[in-house]
């Protein structure tokens, strides 16, 4: 399944990560792939609250910290840069989906990066 907001749709995801050479494009894909699966899965699963929410980022934060082995293993790594550049699409998922009063800290909780 893949989103259908059109915000969501219009939206380039991890650009600032694209347009650094220091970050390998076909890692980033992997990234931009776990942001869509996360914008997906709110539009499936509609969640009532921040904490149904929470539930969802958590699963793709997840998702990240695995990715952050793939990084490495390109000579790059989720450093400060990167760091706010996922941590910002995060919000901006949240902030589409009507919970612009998301905690950024809380969104990426279980972060390893």
């Amino acid at each position: 399944m893949s989103p259908t907001d059109p915000q969501v749709l219009g939206h380039a995801f991890l650009k600032a990560m694209y347009d650094d050479g220091y970050y390998p494009d076909h890692v980033v894909d992997k990234g931009r792939a776990v942001l869509l699966r996360l914008c997906a899965r709110v539009e499936a699963e509609r969640p009532a609250d921040l904490a149904a929410l929470y539930t969802l980022t958590h699963a793709a934060t997840e998702e990240f910290n695995a990715l952050d082995e793939e990084f490495h293993e390109a000579g790059s790594e989720i450093e400060t840069v990167a760091r706010e550049a996922i941590a910002e699409e995060f919000w901006f998922v949240a902030s589409a989906y009507g919970f612009p009063e998301a905690d950024i800290e809380e969104l990426i909780a279980p972060r390893e990066w």
